[in-house]
This record gives structure tokens, C-alpha cells and sequence, in this order.
């Protein structure tokens, strides 16, 4: 009896262990790595010859440079997640409902999450281009311009399209997943509330919203961390240029690491990045949850 509850004890731990150790090895180790490094000289080989404290992290944030990289990445974060959100949700809500080609509708909606974003971003590179992209086509057939435009006059317009393709990409995610939660809501609810007399927007704000929050919840904070940690959407298009106008923490680490060799302040920029998604992630998080107390 002594051995069947000590078995009984030990047996779930057993079949946890290998992903607990896969987790050690492939997650955890390479954390604490990053974070050696960041502390660390490293040589362009990669050697790293001792701690050096924050010297790395005091480098990369007095760099002429940092400020914007870190401006156009929360930037970049805000508005791909936020209209991709807002356009998701909206879509999820017609794709909810009852039609002829729902079905067909779905598969085209799914179909840029299910392409590969350097592919994604090639083939907008190719369309905004002003001497033979198909956007100039096309408006030069329709008869709407009577000579091709330069479609990125500027560093700003330039990042305004990567934002659109990020938006693009990332509109399905959001899609189906407030859509499982549409699907999840009983049906009896939106009759209750029209024969009590409720209106569109009521049921939106009393019933829909409230009911599908942890699916917006969950959405939200993949697409934070997706999107922040997002390369190569901005690397296919721009590679950051021109002189660092276009680039996120991650492209500009990315240089740091592989064109300047220095690691250190790559690690540490990294770093950066990762302490700003936990707060952001954490916040978002006991925010929603607060809220789905109080709703309660």
C-alpha cells in the first residue's frame, strides 16, 4: 500500500518531467544566457572575458539612436494590435452570422495568417513599388493616376505600410479567436435581450463584450508579444533604413549582433525588450482580470 501511494505521488511528476526539462533546456537556459551576456564583455567572437555591470545597458540607452528605434516599436505595437483588434473583432462578429459562402469567406480570411510573413512582406514590397509594382498598375488602368507614384516618399510613409502589413497578417488571429468565443455564447441571451428591447449596440456592450473578453484577453497578449518580437516583416521591406528610421528593438539588435559584432549591447537590448512585454503583459493581464471580478 506504502508503494502504490508513493507511485500514485510520483507518477504525474514522472510524465511532467520531460517537458519540464525541455523547458529548462530550450527556455529557461537560453534566458539566463542572454541575461550573462547582457552583464557581460563579449568579443566580436563571442567570447565573453568578464561581468561588466550595466556598461552595456548604459550604451545601447545613451546611443544617438535608441530612442527612436524604441519610439517606432511601441508605435509599431500600438497601432498592429490595436486596428487589427478593433477590424478582427468587427469581422469575427459577420462571420458569427448565418450566410451563403460563410464557409469560403472563413478560408480567405485565414488565409494571410497561414502564410509565411517574409512571403507576406514580399509580395507588398512588390506591389508598393514605384516603378513596377502592381498598386501603380492597377490605378494607371482603372484611370485613376496617369503616371506611377512613389508610394514611399519618406521614412514615415515607409513605416506606415509595414504597419498595414503587420495589420493585415495579424487581423485573422484576432479573427477566429474572438470568433470561438462568439461561438461559445448561447443564443438565448440576444433573445432574452431583444424581447426585453434591446438594441444593437446593448447587446454588444452588455452580452458580447463581457462574454468574450478572455478570448480578447488571450488575443491581446499573444499579439503583444508577437507583434513586438515581430523581424520579418520590417527586415523584408526596409532593414530598418534609412539610418535606423524604420527599425524596432528587434532589427536594430539584430544589426547590433550580426553587422557590429557586439553582442553585449544586443543581449541587452534584448533584454529591454523582454522586461517591457512582461510589464506590459502582466499589467494587461491583471487589468482584464480585475475587470472580470468586477463584472462578476
Amino acid at each position: 500500500m506504502k508503494k502504490k501511494k508513493i507511485m500514485k505521488t510520483v507518477t504525474p511528476y514522472l510524465w511532467l518531467l520531460p517537458s519540464i526539462l525541455l523547458m529548462l533546456i530550450f527556455i529557461l537556459f537560453p534566458i539566463f544566457e542572454v541575461f550573462r551576456t547582457s552583464l557581460s564583455e563579449v568579443s566580436r567572437a563571442g567570447i565573453i572575458k568578464g561581468f561588466t555591470g550595466l556598461d552595456n545597458f548604459a550604451k545601447v540607452i545613451k546611443g544617438p539612436t535608441f530612442g527612436l528605434v524604441l519610439k517606432n516599436t511601441v508605435v509599431w505595437t500600438i497601432v498592429v494590435v490595436g486596428l487589427s483588434t478593433l477590424i478582427g473583432f468587427a469581422l469575427a462578429m459577420v462571420l458569427n452570422n448565418e450566410f451563403r459562402g460563410r464557409k469560403i469567406a472563413r478560408a480567405i480570411v485565414v488565409f494571410p495568417w497561414a502564410t509565411s510573413l517574409i512571403i507576406q512582406a514580399g509580395v507588398w514590397k512588390f506591389i508598393i513599388d514605384s516603378d513596377y509594382g502592381t498598386l501603380n498598375t492597377l490605378f494607371m488602368k482603372l484611370g485613376l493616376i496617369s503616371k506611377p507614384m512613389n508610394w514611399t516618399p519618406t521614412p514615415g510613409a515607409y513605416f506606415a505600410w509595414e504597419c498595414w502589413v503587420g495589420i493585415f497578417v495579424t487581423i485573422p488571429f484576432v479573427t477566429f479567436c474572438v470568433l470561438s468565443g462568439l461561438q461559445s455564447i448561447d443564443a438565448a441571451y440576444y433573445e432574452s435581450a431583444t424581447v426585453d428591447g434591446a438594441g444593437f449596440w446593448d447587446k454588444l456592450l452588455h452580452i458580447t463584450l463581457p462574454l468574450v473578453r478572455s478570448s480578447l484577453t488571450v488575443s491581446t497578449v499573444l499579439n503583444i508579444i508577437y507583434v513586438f518580437n515581430s523581424f520579418p516583416i520590417i527586415w523584408t521591406i526596409t532593414k530598418g533604413d534609412p539610418a535606423n528610421r524604420t527599425d524596432t528593438l528587434v532589427t536594430y539588435l539584430y544589426k547590433q549582433a550580426f553587422y557590429k559584432g557586439r553582442t553585449g549591447e544586443a543581449a541587452a537590448i534584448s533584454v529591454i525588450g523582454f522586461l517591457i512585454l512582461c510589464i506590459c503583459a502582466s499589467v494587461y493581464m491583471v487589468l482584464s482580470l480585475r475587470k472580470e471580478e468586477q463584472d462578476a
